[in-house]
């Protein structure tokens, strides 16, 4: 169902984007990038966390790595990654489909200044099979996020 909630997102928010479906897999940031011909950077890549008692999103760019004293700062607490039912629970994304479209649970989402490098980036799209081609500014216009520098190279 959860690739249905991206479509049924986009149709009402955003119909001129389409979501793309790969035969094989787009669950890692390597296999995204290589099934959509871009450089693992330009992957949106989504973490599902958890500071405190506060579940939250945040998108970065597919080669960033979240930078745990400046997520702490940032978010208020030191993040954790949610466990993969938790991830589905909340989200109604799978592991390697999760993205800030179509979510199960309203949520916090920012999206980290790595993003900003690109004039498309290319998020999953609710499957480990599905995504699709976004300029970062209007992902986070779309999604109500608020930019965040929390990672580092």
């Amino acid at each position: 169902m959860t690739i249905e909630s991206v479509r049924a997102f986009l149709a009402a928010r955003a119909p001129d984007i389409a979501v793309i479906e790969l035969d094989g897999s787009t669950a890692t940031v390597e296999l995204a990038a290589a099934g959509h011909g871009v450089a693992a950077a330009q992957i949106a890549k989504t973490l599902s966390l958890r500071v405190k008692d506060r579940n939250l999103l945040v998108v970065t760019s597919g080669g960033a790595r979240l930078d745990n004293k400046k997520a702490k700062a940032v978010l208020g607490g030191k993040p954790r990654m949610l466990t993969a039912d938790e991830v589905v629970a909340i989200t109604g994304h799978p592991v390697g489909g999760v993205c800030p479209f179509g979510l199960a649970t309203a949520l916090p989402i920012y999206c980290d200044v790595s993003l900003k490098a690109f004039d498309e980036v290319v998020p999953a799209a609710g499957s480990t099979r599905s995504a699709l081609r976004i300029n970062p500014l209007r992902m986070a216009e779309l999604v109500g996020a608020e930019w965040v520098d929390v990672c580092g190279g």
